[in-house]
């Protein structure tokens, strides 16, 4: 069955539901509905925009065009983890950390499907390379961050703890093991959480879009599995690396636990 396409009034039809949740907002004083507003403002325009581009990203099909659309769903991505954070390291720390950290994760597992399971021609066509990274960035988006803002709390709220594990002769590593154990669940929750529910919970995006526009259940349901995977692998690499690096940041070589290199930390 092919694609049925959807018009302006139908897209229309389905924002109603939005003067629904405003109306809401405020009859119970949320004070939602302006954030509400402007966030579905926000999404028709950034959505527009995205598929102006990808119509021409995918026409002439460029690596250095592919390359430099991933490089700017990275930097956003890591501004929205900058964002995340209750207490950043100072510099750009925070920034550089959480966007390398992402960046080589699901730069390294995207390299690996499209190489080896998808094998599109070329290998970085955009039609398959571009979406597949937005789907892996925005989750280990959330895995890094989390963890991130886990650790720099967790560093701050067992600040003793930590103190007298180091005055005892631990290293740094030993000294904050427990704190990047549990930003390292938080991290992982999510993905782990949501592979658990797919398909009996939820049918998840790209699946439900395969199977609207046609594409067998069962060939759907292969993709949707390699992405979760995908996904799995890049948040847990992404959140392993922003760990460790937050570690070595907010330590030195002396072992001493230096909360002073966080902006928000209250002395």
């Amino acid at each position: 069955m092919p694609l049925i396409p959807l018009s302006t009034w139908d897209l229309a039809i389905a924002g109603l539901l939005l003067l629904v949740n405003g109306a809401l907002s405020v009859a119970m004083a949320l004070r939602l509905e302006r954030p509400l507003f402007l966030a579905a403002v926000r999404m028709v325009v950034q959505l527009s925009l995205v598929g102006l581009v990808l119509n021409q990203l995918f026409a002439l099909r460029s690596p250095w065009l592919t390359l430099g659309m991933a490089a700017v769903m990275v930097g956003f991505a890591g501004h929205e983890i900058l964002g995340r954070q209750d207490r950043r390291l100072s510099g750009g720390w925070t920034y550089g950390l959480g966007a390398g950290s992402m960046a080589f994760a699901a730069s390294l597992v995207m390299v690996l499907a499209l190489t080896t399971a998808i094998r599109p021609d070329p290998w970085y066509d955009p039609r398959y390379a571009i979406p597949m990274l937005g789907m892996v960035l925005g989750n280990t988006m959330s895995g890094v961050s989390l963890a991130l803002n886990t650790l720099s709390n967790a560093a701050v709220r067992e600040r003793a703890a930590i103190e007298a594990r180091l005055a005892l002769g631990s290293t740094r590593w030993e000294a904050l093991r427990t704190q990047q154990r549990q930003a390292l669940r938080t991290g992982m929750m999510p993905i782990i959480n949501g592979m658990a529910a797919t398909g009996v919970v939820s049918l998840p995006g790209m699946m439900t879009g395969q199977i609207l526009g046609g594409v067998d259940p069962g060939e759907a349901v292969k993709y949707q599995i390699l992405i979760m995977f995908l996904i799995a692998g890049a948040t847990g690499l992404g959140v392993l690396l922003a760990t460790f690096g937050a570690v070595h940041r907010l330590t030195d070589a002396r072992d001493r636990l230096r909360l002073d290199r966080l902006n928000a930390y209250d002395r």
